[in-house]
This record gives structure tokens, sequence and C-alpha cells, in this order.
């Protein structure tokens, strides 16, 4: 059994360390590993990032990130994840990493996605070059999903992004904003692989659970969402295939 704690748009700042230390002190006892689906940051500055560092760094367990859309608002998401991983958090981009568990290797592979939106109402690669560019982007992204996510051998694989890969983790968000809160190729990437689980943030007024088109469970860990410091998803029982079990959220 493996236990992954997640949990993302925590929008860290010099006020809010200390707000999710205490319960993340105790993640040892309660989980494997901690995800966190994007937005570490508010406005993405290196100042921010350090504060990130303080509440999320030096866990007794591995903490595993993607960056959002606003870590990337300073144009400083280069400065950020270096801050990152020289504290020992690991950044994924468009790649992947293996943690050992007790014998078993978790897979996680990561992007910060974009979005376009979902079928019957997204963007198309047609017409002028800025819709191109931004369907494009898209795309991009997600093909690096799918890479990494195929590259890993692993006994569990989770996929960790900020932006959605499915509308049914956007419920109670505005449909006019749909479009802007996560895209069909993600979905589509996570089910191209023996994907366990996706997790990803982003929508602040969404709903917690869905599945993509191909059945993964996809849960939106977005902080306002959950409510909490983090929830708790157990992968690899041993009597339910990984792929099909009714996570164990606390």
């Amino acid at each position: 059994m493996i236990r992954i704690a997640a949990v993302g748009d925590v929008h860290v700042d010099k006020d809010v360390v200390g707000r999710y230390r205490p319960a993340l002190e105790e993640l040892p006892d309660r989980a494997d590993a901690l995800l966190v689906a994007g937005d570490l940051t508010r406005h993405g500055t290196v100042d921010e990032a350090k504060c990130f560092v303080s509440e999320f760094g030096g866990l007794a367990v591995p903490v595993v990130v993607v960056l959002g859309n606003h870590d990337h608002q300073s144009d400083r998401q280069d400065d950020v994840t270096r801050v990152l991983t020289d504290a020992g958090i690991t950044v994924l981009e468009g790649d992947a990493t293996v943690l050992e568990i007790r014998g078993q290797r978790l897979g996680v592979a990561g992007t910060k996605g974009f979005g376009g939106g979902f079928k019957g109402a997204c963007a198309s690669n047609f017409g002028e070059r800025e819709m191109k560019d931004f369907v494009g982007t898209a795309e991009r992204y997600a093909d690096a999903l799918r890479e990494a996510l195929r590259s890993v051998e692993c006994d569990a694989l989770v996929a960790l992004t900020h932006y959605a890969p499915v509308p049914e983790t956007l419920a109670g968000e505005p449909l006019e904003i749909y479009a802007f809160l996560g895209c069909y190729q993600l979905g589509q990437a996570i089910d191209d692989a023996p994907t366990a689980l996706a997790l990803h943030g982003h929508a602040h007024h969404g709903a917690e659970r869905g599945r993509t088109p191909g059945g993964v469970p996809v849960r939106n860990v977005a902080h306002p969402v959950i409510k909490q410091a983090y929830n708790v998803y157990q992968l690899l029982s041993d009597t339910v295939d990984a792929r099909h079990e009714e996570l164990v959220t606390s």
C-alpha cells in the first residue's frame, strides 16, 4: 500500500508561513509522500518561493510539485524552481520521478498543463496564429505529460498537473471559464498510460472527484476545495486493482 498526501493552490507568502506546518509535521504517520499541484506562491517571486520552502521543505517524506499559473506571474519560474530544488523539493515539468516506498515504486509524472477546454466546447488549432499558438501550447504540455507517463517503470503511476484534465472536477466554476481551467488533451495523455490516479488544482470553486474517459480517478486537490492541509489517497491495495480502487480520503 502507498499513501499519497496531496494539496494544491496553497499560495504561500509571508502571511501564510506557519499555517500548514503543524499538519505537515504529522505526515510521516499518515502518508508516504506529499504531492503539490501547483500555485505554490501568489505571484511567483523568489521571496515567496523561499516562504514555500520554509513551510513545505525539510519534511520527513519526499515532496514532489508542479508549478501553477501563479508561479509564472513574475516570469521568474526558473528561479522559483531553483529555490525549490536547492531545498530538496522535486519539481516536475514534462518529466517524471520514481519514489521507493517500502519496496514498492511510486511513479509521478508531472506538468503544469494549460487551458483550451473540453470536447464539444474547446479551442481548435485553426485560424489566427494567436489561436494556433494557444492550442499548440496545450498540446505541447499534454504531449510532454504523455511521454513522461509512458517513460516510468513503477508499481503505481500518478499524474500530477495544475490544470484540470476533465470537466467534472470543474463543476461549481462558471462554464464560461472552463477553457481557462483545463483541457481534454491532458485527459487523453493520462489515459494513454497505465495511470492509477490523476491529481490537479487550479479550480478553487470546483468539485473534488472525477474520472477520465478511460476510467482513471481524478482528484481536484486545490486547498479551497479540500479545505484542509492535504488529503490522503491510498494506492496498491492488496485486494483491489489500483486503477479502479475507491480512493481513501482523510
